[in-house]
């Protein structure tokens, strides 16, 4: 039997292939042919099999989802920039359907599958976020959030239909072998090349990728079907992840720092910025919000049915900092 990983390339799914393999599973890793593999590099073990698909076309998951005992399907569509509405639509909502059809048709012994924290609808800020909290489809600040709920709803369905699956609810994930550099990894490569001169105050919910991983291993063995289990990590103010970042680099944190509502007034017009210069911004209105969302989010639930124990922020950065050196980023 065999485990599948969509969106094995990226941050999460890459990290998840060697947690998998470490654990003497057999991986099929699931990338598109014009993905960059580069994370997926090194990984000389007869148990990895690159399979090449798309979770567009059944036929092809199908195929791919052959003699599976687990599908972790992490394929999805990030964009903070608007422009993108209709293909993230497709990929995070509807390709998603197409996963828990061939799931199905196969036979899939359990599918878990990848949501995000902002599914879920946003409680006032005195209230806890947690697993009783559903999810919220009508979501009009960002079609990411909105896909990414509505597929966790298509999940919750097709549990109801003899589906065995598991939803987790990832925060912001944090430290090494992001590949891709996200906006938050090119935040730490900016802050050590000295090219940080000021940040945003805010604060926010990190997650290390590595018991993010863990995380979906812990939710196949002991999740309950038809249930979600978010894995955050802490609570930290931006102002105190950057006295991490200089106490991992030497490097002194930004003196000066935007309040929230003025960067979100100049984020409205970071899309134009975008445009004319091809180069991502620090911060677009999403990530303002982000920031002064309610990031008062629980792990409680994971902790005590799945075993979930998340590190320490200041680790997850540390770690982060000595990666990029690895690999020459900074």
């Amino acid at each position: 039997m065999t485990d599948v990983v969509t969106g094995a390339n990226g941050y999460i799914g890459n990290v998840l292939v060697k947690e998998l393999l470490k654990r003497g599973r057999k991986v099929r890793a699931i990338v598109r042919n014009t993905s960059n593999l580069k994370s997926l590099e090194n990984l000389e073990n007869s148990d990895l099999e690159i399979f090449t698909g798309d979770i567009s076309d059944i036929k092809s998951l199908c195929n791919a989802f052959t003699d599976a005992d687990a599908v972790y399907h992490l394929a999805g569509k990030i964009s903070l920039m608007p422009g993108d509405r209709h293909e993230i639509y497709n990929v995070n909502y509807l390709c998603t359907k197409n996963v828990i059809q061939a799931c199905k048709e196969c036979n899939v012994k359990r599918l878990i599958y990848t949501s995000t924290i902002h599914a879920l609808i946003e409680p006032p800020s005195d209230k806890i976020i947690n697993e009783e909290i559903p999810y919220c489809v009508s979501n009009n600040k960002s079609i990411y959030d909105r896909s990414k709920a509505l597929a966790s709803v298509e999940v919750l369905k097709a549990t109801q239909d003899g589906l065995d699956a598991v939803i987790v609810n990832p925060t912001g994930v944090i430290g090494p072998y992001d590949f891709q550099i996200s906006a938050l990894t090119k935040t730490f490569i900016d802050f050590s090349k000295k090219r940080l001169k000021l940040a945003i105050e805010g604060a926010y919910d990190f997650v290390d990728v590595r018991d993010v991983a863990i995380g979906h291993i812990l939710a196949y063995k002991k999740g309950k079907t038809g249930e979600n289990y978010i894995l955050s990590g802490e609570r930290i103010k931006v102002s105190q992840l950057m006295k991490m970042l200089e106490e991992s680099t030497g490097i002194k944190a930004p003196k000066h720092y935007l309040p929230v509502n003025f960067a979100k007034f100049i984020a409205s017009f970071m899309p134009i910025y975008y445009k004319i210069t091809k180069i991502k911004p620090y911060f677009t209105k999403y990530s303002v919000d982000i920031l002064l969302s309610n990031s008062c989010i629980s792990h409680e639930k994971a902790t005590k049915e799945l075993g979930y124990k998340p590190r320490p922020v200041k680790d997850s950065v540390k770690d982060a900092i000595i990666w990029l050196k690895e690999i020459g980023y900074i």
